[in-house]
C-alpha cells in the first residue's frame, strides 16, 4: 500500500519503521526534518509538507497531543487536499470529545478516518507486537486493517463509533498510571521498613505477572527512568484526559485526581522528560528516603 506517516516521535518512528520494513511505499512528514533521517536511509520519503503525506490510500499520525494535531491541520482543514478515498488513521492518544470533532470533520470532507490508539511502548512498536484498539466505519477500518496487523499482534475492535477507541485508551492508560503509583508506594514502604526491594520485586512477579507490575516495577527498583519509553509528561496529558472523561461521563475518579498531583509535584521538579514510572520518587520522597531531585 502507499502509506503516508505524520509525527515521528519515539513511537511514531518505531513505527513507521515497522510499517516500511513490512514492505509498503511510506511517505512521512515531521515538523523536525531530523527525525526523518533513519527512516529515509531505509527507503522511505521525506514530504516537504504534510500535504504529501495525504497522497496516498491511507495516511497514520501519531502526534504529541490534541494542540499538535490542530497545528498541523489534521482536525480538518488539510482533508480537502487529501487524496479521492484516502483514510487517515490517528494513532495518538486524544481526548474522546477532541476525536468526535475531527471525526466529523473528515466526513465532511469526504475523508475516511478511524481511531487507532496503541497500547505498547517503542519496543514492541518497532516489533509490531502493539495491541491496538480501533474504531470507525467499516469500511475504513477494513481499508487500513493490513496496516494495523503489521502494527501489532491483537486488534481490538470496539465499534463505529471512533471516539469510542480512544475512551478505552484513556481508562487503560489510567490503570497504568494507577498501578505505578501502587508500586511505587509499595517499594517506598519495603525500603523504609528496611527490607529488600529487589526480594519484594521477586516476591511479586508470580503474583503480578505482565509487562505492567513486573516492567515497570523493575524500573522502579533500578531507578531508570531513561530514556523514556513514555515520558511523564505525556504521563500528565493522559490522566488528565481520564478526568475530563469521567467528568463527560459523570464518573466521580478520586484516584486520577490524586495521580494528576503526583504528576504535577514531579513536573514542577524537572522531571517531565523522564519516564512516566518517576511519579514513584515522588513517594519515595514523601516518605524520606530522599529529596526530590530531577534523576539522571
Amino acid at each position: 500500500m502507499k502509506i503516508g506517516f505524520i509525527g515521528l516521535g519515539t513511537m511514531g518512528s518505531a513505527v513507521a519503521m515497522n510499517i516500511l520494513r513490512a514492505g509498503h511505499e511510506l511517505t512521512v512528514w515531521n515538523r523536525s526534518r531530523e527525525a526523518t533521517k533513519p527512516l529515509a536511509d531505509a527507503g522511505a520519503t521525506v514530504a516537504d509538507d504534510p500535504v504529501q503525506a495525504l497522497q496516498g490510500e491511507a495516511v497514520f499520525s501519531m502526534l504529541a497531543n490534541e494542540a499538535a494535531i490542530r497545528a498541523v491541520g489534521l482536525d480538518g482543514p488539510l482533508m480537502a487536499k487529501a487524496a479521492r478515498g484516502l483514510v487517515h488513521s490517528q494513532i495518538a492518544t486524544v481526548s474522546p470529545a477532541f476525536t468526535r470533532e475531527i471525526a466529523a470533520a473528515h466526513a465532511a470532507a469526504g475523508v475516511g478516518f478511524v481511531s487507532s490508539p496503541v497500547l505498547g511502548r517503542a519496543d514492541k512498536a518497532l516489533a509490531g507486537t502493539l495491541t491496538i484498539i480501533v474504531a470507525g466505519d467499516p469500511a475504513s477500518v477494513e481499508k487500513v486493517r493490513p496496516i494495523h496487523e503489521v502494527m501489532g499482534s491483537k486488534v481490538v475492535m470496539v465499534g463505529p463509533d471512533p471516539e469510542s477507541a480512544n475512551l478505552m485508551k484513556v481508562a487503560t492508560n489510567f490503570m497504568m498510571a494507577a498501578a505505578i503509583e501502587a508500586l511505587g508506594e509499595a517499594f517506598a514502604l519495603v525500603r523504609k521498613a528496611g527490607l529488600d526491594p529487589r526480594t519484594f520485586h521477586s516476591l511479586t512477579e508470580a503474583q503480578f505477572p505482565g509487562p505492567i507490575y513486573q516492567g515497570y516495577g523493575r524500573l522502579i527498583l533500578d531507578r531508570n527512568y531513561t530514556p523514556p519509553g513514555f515520558s511523564l509528561r505525556l504521563g500528565l496529558k493522559d490522566v488528565d484526559l481520564a478526568l475530563t472523561a469521567g467528568a463527560e461521563h459523570k464518573v466521580p475518579m478520586p484516584l486520577a485526581s490524586l495521580l494528576h498531583d503526583q504528576f504535577v509535584q514531579a513536573m514542577a521538579h524537572g522531571m517531565g522528560e523522564l519516564d512516566w514510572v518517576a511519579i514513584a520518587e515522588v513517594v519515595a520522597a514523601r516518605a524520606g528516603l530522599e529529596s526530590l531531585q530531577p534523576t539522571p
